[in-house]
């Protein structure tokens, strides 16, 4: 053994060990020579003590070198663990024994192992692919040493329903098994060449340096040939004891998964979670089989470490925020009321014949309705059907239908079963979307036509039932079990007997992010706080029952029925706001003599611009509206004040908010224009947009940017002028990022806030100002520049649409480059003609930002959901490109 060829190993570490065996494939007195990588030795000789040791077992065909970050993690004086890295028999470069082992005989192996090592507790196992089940067994079998377990991309059961993944049934094929896993090295290729990024050359040749030669390999083809894959398997009774026994384990748990891998997919996640569901998940998007290579574990790892040892709150967000220097106190929880509350209380008063909730058609009449009677009638036929077809308290249900009374049926139906409702909208485009659903791993999916046939071709998870019926043929190919219709039908007379209590901490919804800042994460909300949503709703502005209420978005128009009030869906496509048009929305307004209505930023540029196809009527009906709200993205005050021509009784608000905490803060046009103006507070204080101050229930403060661009270990502050990292804290703020426990565990810090990812600051009034996201901050030479301020002062310019603020270069050295959409559009993207670039930089100069570079743009990168997130990250790299003389072509 050279440990030299081992990049990131110390050669300390490597050790050998005799452990007589007592497994049965060995005769008795039979010992053999472990391998191990072990920094025990290097803590004792720098008098270290450690506080327990981590075992952890690597799977086929890898050995312990898979686990060297974490040994070299574990010698820091700040986390310190000895870590022992095994090599199993036949594996690594530990003794090739000759012998069949079976899982039961690498089970017993390890014991032999940690039993000659003299092992005492605290351990926390570490396992990844067959070692997870492997450590899972020695687990079981030493209670009294065990503190936890982490596992990596692994499965201890195979659904009888389904097949074992292809790879493996490959590897397993007479024709195929012995050559590709002994004779040739063609296994271990293949299993490297999962990593992504690929593996560096040096680290791939350590990983093939200990199966070099046919006589290597025997046990990685024993391996494979030990794969239980059905219940005749001569492994399969240990393989069933370990799954069966996992439902025991009480110790905590950490499971890190990779989900682009072909082997372990999430339908193995979703088993384990459903066996431990104590234990804290977070899933790498990107990353595959081999995730210790894909990503860094060791920081996830010690991290969930020193949380247990300090008894740790998992969720974080719902602890008291620390003291604040205004003195104020989180207020106490309100009393719990479901979230359909009011289609009861509804149902049974003198408005239940009236309208509850309608959908409009085209040609701008209504398409369909149902009276608050009818709509609770069709909840609870609705419910009672789902429940026999097997939906359940704690089902994950994927509502793939578009807002309107469909959806609304659905969603309030599995609320009251106490299902979590899991909503990824069209909005996400197609990777997007399939990536949430499969993260998600719902247990049904209720879809219309064009949903189930995705759901067929992208194999997302679920039993399948359809809105409608379907035709025979059309159910069996899209694998449709039922419909809402019939489910309906059949429970109809017994629905109003369904006990419709829920525990209100229990998981109600996961509703996922734009994705306009990374991939869509999955925001897991509780019934309470889903029901914090509507009342914070109802008391900040004001929307009682009886109100009426046009949703041009779809959260609210799923939370205008548990607000009590009558709800219209316009004619368009909520997945795009941009298609909502001033006709269909006069429409919508007429049909209801809306009061309320709820419309996106680019669903508003769009209605100004078609407003001439208003009619008289239209413009009538819109003279009623009494309260308009706008959110999703920055909304510049000249096109409101173009709104409230359109809407003139109305009173025109932006509240500032996202998915972890809808809303935030909330601000008038009038307070906007007074607050721009500087009225009551500095002149220029506003570099970014007012957002306002908190709505009920919320507190918020900011975390003070440090030099480099990033939130400073500060304490939160509402000091004005100082400009941070915004926090919230709020009854209806998440609970936590579904499966996504390290992102939760740094969104919930300091204990008691959300981390939002905003940057702002407080003017003297207490308001607040956004300047943008966090990670779209460019750190300039000398100072870190935010970029909403720049964009709208740009933006005022004549001939100027949408503009955004990126760096370009290193951090630290960023050029400021701005890019500019033209109107007219420009027919060619690239440098910005001389007398525009002039105006540009002239605007930006005078809120304090001297840009470099001015480009143009046809149209900019903008999200899907809200048509309006630019994606500065996207720009960058396509100016850098421009910049260096590359063809601009479209970013």
């Amino acid at each position: 053994m050279v440990t030299a060829t081992w990049p990131g190993v110390r050669p300390e570490w490597s050790r050998t060990v005799d452990v007589p065996s007592t497994s049965a494939a060995d005769a008795p007195g039979t010992v053999r020579t472990w391998h191990l990588l072990d920094n025990g030795e290097e803590l004792a000789r720098r008098g270290m003590t450690p506080v327990g040791t981590l075992l952890c077992v690597h799977g086929n065909p890898t050995w312990s070198y898979l686990w060297r970050s974490l040994l070299a993690a574990g010698t820091d004086p700040a986390q310190l663990w000895r870590v022992i890295a095994v090599d199993q028999l036949d594996m690594g470069y530990s003794e090739r024994t000759g012998a069949f082992r079976r899982l039961a005989d690498r089970i017993n192996d390890l014991g032999d192992l940690t039993e000659t090592l003299g092992l005492e507790g605290p351990v926390v196992t570490v396992g990844h692919d067959w070692g997870g089940v492997i450590s899972l067994g020695w687990a079981l079998a030493h209670p009294t040493q065990l503190t936890g377990v982490i596992l990596n991309n692994t499965a201890v059961h195979q659904p009888s329903e389904s097949r074992i993944p292809p790879a493996l049934r490959l590897a397993l094929h007479p024709a195929v098994h012995t050559w590709g896993t002994r004779t040739s090295d063609s296994f271990l290729r293949v299993t490297h060449s999962l990593a992504s990024p690929p593996l560096p050359a040096e680290v791939r040749n350590a990983y093939m340096a200990p199966y070099r030669g046919t006589h290597r390999r025997g046990g990685v083809g024993n391996f494979v040939a030990d794969i239980p894959v059905d219940a005749d398997h001569p492994s399969f009774p240990a393989l069933d004891a370990v799954a069966e026994g996992l439902r025991t384990l009480k110790v905590p748990a950490l499971m890190l998964w990779g989900p682009r891998d072909p082997i372990f997919s999430d339908r193995y996640l979703k088993d384990l979670i459903h066996r431990l569901p104590h234990a804290q998940v977070h899933r790498f998007e990107g990353a595959g089989h081999l995730l210790a290579e894909d990503r860094d574990i060791a920081t996830p790892v010690f991290q969930w470490l020193a949380g247990q040892a300090q008894d740790k709150d998992r969720h974080g967000a719902g602890t008291r925020p620390e003291a604040m220097a205004d003195g104020a106190a989180t207020p106490e929880p309100e009393a719990f009321r479901p979230l359909w509350d009011e289609l009861g209380t509804l149902a049974d008063s003198d408005s239940a014949a009236e309208t509850a909730v309608a959908e409009m058609a085209s040609d701008g009449s209504v398409a369909r309705s149902l009276s608050w009677h009818g709509l609770n009638r069709r909840v609870l036929d609705v419910a009672a059907g789902l429940r026999e077809a097997g939906v359940a308290s704690g089902s994950r249900v994927s509502l793939m239908v578009p807002p309107g009374v469909d959806l609304t049926v659905a969603l309030y139906a599995c609320l009251r079963l106490g299902a979590v409702v899991v909503v990824a909208d069209a909005g996400l485009g197609t990777k997007g979307l399939s990536r949430a659903v499969k993260g998600a791993t719902p247990d049904f999916l209720i879809g219309i036509d064009k949903a189930l046939a995705a759901a067929a071709a992208l194999g997302w998870p679920g039993r399948r039932i359809s809105v409608q019926d379907l035709p025979v043929i059309r159910r069996r190919a899209l694998k449709v079990e039922t419909s809402l219709s019939t489910l309906a039908r059949r429970a109809a007379d017994g629905a109003a007997e369904h006990n419709a209590s829920v525990d209100p901490e229990a998981p109600a919804a996961v509703l996922f992010t734009s994705g306009s800042t990374g991939p869509a994460k999955g925001v897991l909300y509780t019934h309470r706080q889903l029901a914090a949503t509507r009342d914070t709703l109802a008391e900040t502005f004001d929307i009682r029952p009886g109100a009426r209420l046009v949703a041009g978005f779809a959260p609210f128009a799923l939370l205008g029925p548990a607000l009590g009030a009558v709800s219209v869906t316009p004619d368009m496509d909520v997945t795009a706001p941009r298609t909502l048009t001033a006709r269909a929305l006069a429409d919508a307004v007429a049909a209801i003599d809306a009061t309320v209505v709820f419309a996106a930023p680019a669903a508003l540029r769009n209605v100004l611009a078609t407003r001439d196809g208003i009619s008289e009527a239209g413009q009538t009906a819109l003279d009623g509206v009494q309260l308009l709200l706008s959110a999703g993205a920055p909304i510049p005050e000249p096109l409101l004040a173009e709104v409230q021509q359109l809407v003139p009784g109305a009173s025109l608000h932006t509240p500032y908010g996202m998915t972890e905490a809808l809303p935030v803060t909330d601000i008038s046009l009038q307070e906007i224009q007074a607050a721009e103006a500087g009225v009551g507070t500095v002149k220029g204080a506003g570099n970014g947009v007012c957002v306002g101050r908190p709505v009920h229930g919320a507190r918020i403060a900011v975390l003070p940017l440090a030099e480099d661009g990033t939130a400073s270990d500060s304490p939160p502050t509402l000091e004005a002028g100082v400009t941070g990292e915004v926090l919230v804290s709020a009854p209806h703020v998440k609970d936590s990022y579904d499966r996504l426990w390290l992102t939760q565990q740094g969104s919930a810090s300091p204990a008691g806030w959300h981390r939002t990812g905003d940057v702002g600051h407080f003017d003297a009034e207490g308001r607040l100002w956004v300047e943008g996201r966090l990670q779209h901050v460019v750190t300039a030479p000398g100072k870190a520049v935010t970029p909403i301020g720049a964009e709208q002062a740009v933006e005022r310019l004549d001939g100027v649409g949408l503009a955004a603020v990126a760096g370009v270069g290193p951090a630290g050295t960023q050029a400021i480059v701005a890019v500019v959409e033209t109107v007219p559009k420009v027919r060619k993207a690239g440098p910005a003609a001389p007398h525009l670039a002039q105006r540009v930089r002239a605007a930006a100069r005078e809120v304090g930002v001297d840009v470099s570079a001015v480009l143009v743009v046809a149209s900019q990168p903008t999200d899907i959901r809200h048509n309006a997130k630019i994606d500065r990250a996207r720009l960058s790299a396509w100016a850098a490109r421009v910049l260096a003389g590359g063809r601009p072509g479209k970013p």
